[in-house]
């Protein structure tokens, strides 16, 4: 499957800042920037930084960014699963996942993730994917932003569905393991029933019917 990526930009004005949202972006795009020190909620920033440029070189790696000048403030990611979980059984090309959302605290009040997703929906090539985000509790920034497993539940939902995603029920246990955990995918418009039941068979996987 050749994944074509269409460039999109937008110059997002706020109260008091300006910011950039744009992508997908190469590696070298992302090396003209400099990346926010908030950026840490999955490794160090330093590192966090060459993984998202090691998923830009990917041929269907897709890089979503908000800057401020040339200050990167958040990103998103979208690649195929890993390959040690389910959602990569039979290497299906038409799933592609949402890798990570991330916007340093101080920029949270912009509504960047919410335009950075819904930026990255306007390729129309993205209606070929079944594109899935597993939301994991353990991610989320509960600390700092003040709300319970529940409520941050229910942010994510709404961040997630605004882009046109939707909850789907699943067997895997790392999302049955605690309440709060969601398995939520957008359908893109051209998926077919075929490749819909395809998925399907991932998300109960192993289950037995009498």
């Amino acid at each position: 499957m050749r994944h074509i990526k269409t460039y999109y930009k937008e110059d997002y004005e706020a109260p008091d800042q300006s910011f950039v949202i744009e992508g997908p972006v190469s590696r070298k795009d992302l090396e003209k920037f400099s990346y926010d020190a908030g950026l840490d909620a999955f490794r160090p920033p330093k590192e966090q930084f060459e993984a998202i440029r090691e998923i830009a070189d990917l041929e269907e790696g897709r890089i979503i960014i908000a800057r401020e000048g040339s200050h990167i403030v958040g990103y998103v990611t979208f690649l195929h699963p890993d390959p040690m979980e389910r959602w990569s059984d039979g290497k299906l090309p038409y799933i592609m996942e949402l890798g990570a959302v991330e916007v340093s605290f101080d920029y949270r009040s912009f509504g960047l993730g919410k335009r950075m997703l819904q930026l990255a929906m306007l390729d129309d090539y993205m209606e070929n994917y079944i594109t899935i985000t597993t939301e994991y509790y353990w991610h989320w920034d509960l600390k700092n932003s003040g709300l319970d497993v529940y409520e941050y539940k229910d942010l994510m939902i709404r961040l997630m569905a605004a882009s046109g995603f939707e909850v789907f029920q699943t067997n895997d246990p790392e999302i049955t393991g605690h309440p709060a955990n969601t398995l939520m995918a957008r359908i893109g418009k051209n998926i077919t029933d075929d490749q819909l039941m395809e998925f399907d068979k991932i998300r109960f996987k192993n289950r037995f019917f009498f």
